[in-house]
């Protein structure tokens, strides 16, 4: 198993949130991206690290990030794009996790 789908996840869902806020002043954008980002880059570190909860972290952030994208699909690409990154890194980890036994 490999953390760096959730080390990409976490940088891109990191930087995403900074340009929306810089872009709009949008504080939501700002507040999610860094939420779900760092919650990327937790599960990672878990997963690098061998500890507890790693994949089931990058799986709920992926759960978390495909959801609230989905809405906002038809809206332009980057909501599409957020959906479609996050459910390929969700099968991945979901993948990985069921091949456990977790």
């Amino acid at each position: 198993m490999s953390a760096y789908p959730a080390y990409t996840m976490g940088g891109l869902c990191i930087v995403g949130g900074v340009t929306g806020f810089a872009r709009t002043r949008s504080i939501p954008s700002l507040v999610a991206g860094v939420g779900v980002g760092l919650l990327y880059l937790w599960s990672a570190d878990s997963i690098r690290k061998g500890t507890a909860n790693g994949l089931e972290a990058a799986l709920g952030a992926s759960a978390l990030l495909f959801l609230s994208s989905l809405p906002r699909v038809k809206k332009g690409p980057v909501p599409a794009i957020l959906a479609i990154t996050s459910a390929t890194t969700g099968a991945y980890y979901g993948k990985t996790l069921y091949s456990l036994g977790g």
